[in-house]
């Protein structure tokens, strides 16, 4: 397997509000790499504050789209249509409408938001403890798994950290171990899996999300559905650091990476 690239399960395209790519040039740039089969998982954010439409996309013309697309690609990349949900509790009917009305092959559920704050923004931080803030982060997956159900895998479970107003390379795992341990173990009840998001890299945090010790954890707890994305905006950080993830993995105590067809998971061995 030394030369084989994993599929890359977290890739976003201008039918996301934080990327401009065209879909042909992420997919050129996947088949430059080598990779035989993608998933597209723009963003789906209702509700997002002060911009409410910005992670917004038509859903319809989204599936149009990509199948033609896809069909002009069959020769070349496997092309799976995914999507990002962004994850809020009073979410959780209208998003399960959703991924049973249309035949997405994978959904990844994201937390962006705490009390409509994103962290990304510097007032979620202002005049709060650093511990506090990942502490409320923690319970928001919480509270939003009481709700949503209807999605296959949790994206970058420790995303709050990129954005800390000092960077976080190394936060005590055991701090938060109680917090983590129950939001893996529901959603390990639920069969829902995690990613390795390798992004954390690319913003400097020596690591990918989520941690080293909460895949370790997760392996430990009997998690075994773990797919590998990029979180890719630009065609330059497609399978970014898929080398560093599949070290990672077996590290953990992983033998296969998960790829998703018509929501159905496919073990690959690493």
């Amino acid at each position: 397997m030394s030369n084989f690239i994993f599929p890359d399960y977290h890739v976003h395209t201008c039918f996301s509000g934080d990327s401009e790519t065209s879909v042909q040039a992420m997919l050129d740039s996947a088949i430059h790499l080598g990779l035989k089969e993608i998933c597209i998982t723009d963003h789906l954010d209702y509700n997002y504050p002060n911009t409410p439409d910005f992670f917004l996309f038509d859903i319809e013309t989204y599936f149009s789209t990509l199948s033609a697309i896809k069909e002009n690609y069959q020769d070349t990349l496997d092309i799976r249509i995914g999507v990002e949900f962004g994850l809020q509790p009073e979410l959780g009917e209208k998003l399960s409408q959703i991924a049973s009305q249309y035949p997405f092959d994978f959904i990844i559920g994201s937390s962006h938001l705490v009390q409509q704050v994103d962290p990304y923004y510097p007032q979620y931080w202002e005049n709060k403890k650093i511990e506090d803030c990942l502490f409320q982060y923690f319970q928001t997956i919480l509270d939003n798994l009481k709700t949503c159900k209807n999605f296959d895998v949790y994206g970058h479970l420790d995303y709050i950290i990129r954005y800390a107003p000092i960077p976080i390379l190394n936060y005590p795992f055991e701090t938060y171990q109680f917090i983590l341990e129950d939001c893996l173990k529901t959603l390990i009840e639920n069969g829902i899996g995690i990613e390795i998001n390798t992004s954390g890299f690319k913003y400097g945090l020596n690591q990918p999300h989520p941690s080293i010790d909460i895949l370790k954890c997760y392996r430990k707890l009997g998690g075994e559905i773990i797919t590998i994305g990029s979180d890719a905006h630009k065609k330059e950080h497609i399978a970014y650091a898929f080398d560093k993830a599949s070290t990672i993995l077996k590290d953990c105590g992983y033998s296969y990476i998960t790829t998703y067809k018509n929501r159905i998971p496919k073990f690959i061995p690493i």
